[in-house]
């Protein structure tokens, strides 16, 4: 995933005439891009771009290990596996085990690359690498200076029933809990 044309099809791809840079942030930057349409004529597309971001699914004696923090976006507290942006040029799969350490002090040296998805390609260049570990050991949280939460481990049936009360509600933990749904029945993680 990320070449840009992996699955291109020239009868429905837009050219990019000029972008206008909007916003550069922290985390993300807002562009807006003119294009020439397939039928020749130009809209405009506001784009996000992020740098990519890394989510882990660690089971630790068959409980999904998560974080609660409070998310701003969403005014409230929401529960995740462990995630974060990917710094730049950074290994996904060094990132991923930095996260796990940093927000819940577990580690692990066999993490798996499960699948790499974008979050919102309508308008954003995110995507997120997401890998399972079913070793993860106990050891020391090192988290940012502006980060606070809390971690616990959940069942499977605990992590459905947090679906079901919105306390989980956000894509990449999700995907995580039907992918461990899914290797409870079929033994494989693909």
């Amino acid at each position: 995933m990320g070449e840009q044309h992996l699955h291109s099809k020239p009868e429905l791809d837009e050219v990019t005439l000029s972008t206008q840079p909007v916003f550069d942030g922290k985390i993300i930057s807002l562009q807006v891009d003119t294009v020439r349409l397939p039928d020749g004529n130009t809209a405009t597309r506001e784009v996000v771009k992020h740098p990519g971001a890394v989510a882990v699914l660690a089971l630790n004696n068959n409980k999904m290990l998560v974080v609660e923090q409070y998310r701003q976006p969403m005014q409230r507290t929401e529960v995740e596996i462990p995630a974060g942006k990917l710094d730049k040029g950074e290994d996904p799969l060094v990132a991923a085990g930095r996260e796990l350490q940093e927000e819940t002090g577990f580690h692990s040296g066999d993490l798996k690359l499960l699948k790499s998805f974008y979050t919102s390609p309508g308008f954003a260049d995110e995507i997120i690498h997401l890998y399972v570990t079913t070793n993860a050991k106990p050891g020391d949280m090192s988290l940012d200076e502006d980060e606070f939460l809390e971690v616990s481990e959940l069942t499977l049936e605990e992590a459905y029933q947090y679906m079901a009360d919105g306390r989980i509600a956000d894509a990449k933990t999700m995907m995580a809990v039907y992918a461990w749904h899914l290797y409870t029945l079929t033994g494989q993680w693909n």
